[in-house]
């Protein structure tokens, strides 16, 4: 199950991190207007790294315990800074959506890793 998880956290990781380097009128009609558009793109570019090597390791069957941590830090570092900033309202609501997800993915890979 750990393949599945990494595969399709994976997915989403490397497509959220694209979408904003490759449309950022698009991401801004969703998430709102930005000032710093290079930092959204570097953050991008980052999250869509770790998402390429997720899904990677999903794919290979490749997942270790160095790639749970990043993929579980990872969410929980995301998930803290939706609702950190959505709550101060410096970013828009819809980033608790990303949140809620980000949380769904931590709690699935701890079934994974428990089952």
């Amino acid at each position: 199950m750990e393949t599945t998880v990494a595969s399709v956290q994976g997915a989403y990781f490397l497509t959220t991190g694209l979408w904003p380097i490759f449309s950022i009128r698009t991401f801004m009609m969703i998430t709102g207007p930005k000032t710093d558009l290079w930092l959204v793109k570097t953050v991008g570019a980052v999250l869509g790294v770790t998402g390429a090597a997720l899904l990677v390791a999903g794919l290979a069957d490749q997942v270790t315990q160095a790639l749970v941590l990043l993929a579980v830090g990872s969410a929980a570092a995301l998930a803290a800074a939706d609702v950190i900033y959505a709550s101060r309202k410096v970013i828009a609501p819809v980033y608790l959506l990303d949140a809620v997800l980000e949380a769904a993915l931590i709690v699935w890979w701890v079934a994974a890793l428990l089952l």
